[in-house]
């Protein structure tokens, strides 16, 4: 898999039936590894090992309806009060970064109401606070510690 701009992680990679499978340290479980979950797994241990946020605050892969759509978020992460807080979307490394990704995920933001989005494909990285008042983001360099 392709080298990401985030820190080096020791990640359990097996293969079966033809397919790598990536273990997910959130869902606890082997899931298959596409260039999308490389980044998500990548992004799961940065916010842990790096940014120090309890893996019992954080969800992968749920699902939300919108408008009667479902829809899954990649990672959510709540608060100390069981409220969302950070709202994060992951991309393929290939997979440029636009308009459509905020887009995408201020919908998803429309339902929970999170404070902090970000967008990633695993080498670019986006992270803003929403401000409410104004109905707008505005980016920041990193996302705040826990």
């Amino acid at each position: 898999m392709q080298q990401l701009n985030l820190p080096s992680f020791s990640l359990n990679i097996k293969s079966k039936e033809n397919k790598q499978y990536i273990f997910d340290i959130i869902r606890k479980k082997d899931v298959v590894l596409t260039p999308e979950e490389w980044v998500r797994q990548h992004i799961l241990h940065f916010l842990i090992d790096v940014k120090g946020y309890p893996k019992s605050i954080i969800a992968v892969e749920k699902q939300l309806t919108i408008n009667t759509l479902k829809r899954r978020f990649d990672i959510l992460i709540f608060n100390k009060k069981g409220l969302p807080d950070v709202i994060i979307e992951c991309k393929a490394p290939k997979v440029k970064i636009t308009q459509d990704a905020f887009d995408q995920i201020a919908r998803y933001n429309l339902k929970l109401n999170a404070n902090y989005l970000m967008v990633s494909n695993g080498l670019e990285h986006y992270f803003c606070k929403m401000d409410i008042e104004n109905e707008q983001y505005v980016f920041l360099e990193d996302l705040p510690e826990y």
